[in-house]
């Protein structure tokens, strides 16, 4: 397996005195195939956590024949402990903007959709000009492409990408059945590429400076570099560009405290790992993906309470559409509460395991089907904590 030391990188913030509406002009020379294959080629995958290569998912929405074509940047970024997107759009909003447009020429859609987190409200006002500034530069190169910026209303479910659609479309935000999947049956039932901010920026920087500089950072399985919101008990919080495929040690060397025990990678529905295994995990698709959040906690940090508080969250954050997210969650939160105050057993514990994986596998949506992550790896690696 190919590892990468830690190295810090500059493409999302970086390459600020360049012209990226004359990067569009440039792409919009070119035959959409051609475009796609170069993002296929570069072997970016989308950075909300998912992974999913972003060039399969335009060439499978193109090849769609539809009277209609959807291009949406998810801005919800509702996972706890991330912070980023709302940096990239202040600071790069161009960039974003571009992305969503060579998106739309390579599909074929002439109207896109920002879904801008609730919380982030205060950035609607100049992030909207930037938008129509944008938008009114494209009439200048007859380029029809329309942007709308939705708001949403704080509901964690909607970064589910079709519980966005369902928002976006005036409905309560709860995930859709699949198939179909977005790219046949989307925003409006019509063919859809939705991509997270990053995702899009990414898109841009690969046009701007070509596939094979963007291959130069990352592995083989994780092409490229991520942006991480780091957070937790470090002396270094904050938002950084790091190439992917560096172990867990080498992140904790750079940002812990001295005294890190444990790390919380992709957020609140991510995996924990344990300082015994910091030279073994990978942070990467090869290893543990992540849709950028990092959190470290150090020996005073109570992982039963770490859990508590993130079973909390989802408890309160479930949509409730499904039983095994709806019920599920309140089971786990009331069982690790039971075993810590010794009204259940130590053993208890491994029906509760059984349960989250039940809901791996039972529940509509990622929210559910998260469950195992956070519970499984932090149970496992603290139990003492759960007991004593």
């Amino acid at each position: 397996m190919e590892i990468k030391k830690l190295t810090k990188v500059n493409l999302i913030f970086g390459y600020t005195d360049v012209d990226y509406f004359k990067v569009l002009e440039d792409v919009i020379k070119k035959d959409p195939n051609s475009i796609i294959n170069e993002i296929i080629d570069s072997g970016l995958k989308g950075r909300g956590g998912a992974g999913f290569p972003t060039g399969l998912k335009w060439k499978f929405a193109k090849e769609q024949v539809s009277d209609k074509k959807y291009v949406v940047c998810n801005a919800d970024e509702g996972e706890p402990g991330t912070f980023k997107d709302r940096e990239i759009i202040e600071k790069v909003p161009e960039k974003i903007l571009v992305g969503m447009a060579i998106c739309a020429y390579c599909i074929g859609a002439d109207e896109g959709y920002i879904y801008l987190r609730g919380e982030y409200e205060y950035l609607a006002p100049q992030f909207e000009k930037k938008i129509e500034e944008f938008v009114n530069k494209l009439k200048t190169i007859n380029f029809n492409f329309k942007i709308t910026l939705y708001i949403g209303c704080g509901a964690y479910v909607c970064g589910e990408e079709t519980a966005l659609f369902e928002s976006i479309e005036g409905r309560r935000g709860e995930a859709r059945n699949k198939p179909p999947f977005p790219t046949v049956a989307g925003l409006f039932n019509k063919p859809t590429v939705i991509n997270n901010v990053e995702t899009f920026v990414y898109t841009t920087m690969i046009c701007k400076l070509g596939v094979n500089e963007f291959k130069k950072y990352g592995t083989q399985d994780s092409r490229g570099s991520k942006v991480f919101s780091v957070s937790g008990d470090t002396l270094k919080p904050g938002i950084y560009e790091l190439e992917l495929g560096m172990k867990v040690k080498d992140f904790v060397e750079e940002f812990g405290d001295g005294d890190t025990k444990a790390v919380q990678i992709g957020g609140a529905s991510g995996i924990c790992i344990p300082r015994k295994d910091f030279d073994n995990v990978i942070i990467g698709f090869e290893g543990v993906p992540t849709g950028g959040s990092i959190m470290l906690f150090n020996s005073k940090r109570s992982m039963f309470n770490v859990l508590h508080n993130f079973l909390e969250f989802f408890c309160e954050e479930s949509c409730g559409q499904c039983t095994p997210c709806r019920v599920g969650y309140q089971q786990l939160l009331k069982g690790i509460e039971a075993v810590k105050k010794g009204e259940k057993p130590a053993s208890y514990l491994n029906e509760l395991k059984k349960l989250a994986l039940t809901m791996k596998i039972a529940s509509k949506c990622g929210l559910g089907q998260s469950a195992a992550n956070p519970f499984l790896s932090i149970v496992d690696n603290f139990i003492e904590e759960f007991i004593y």
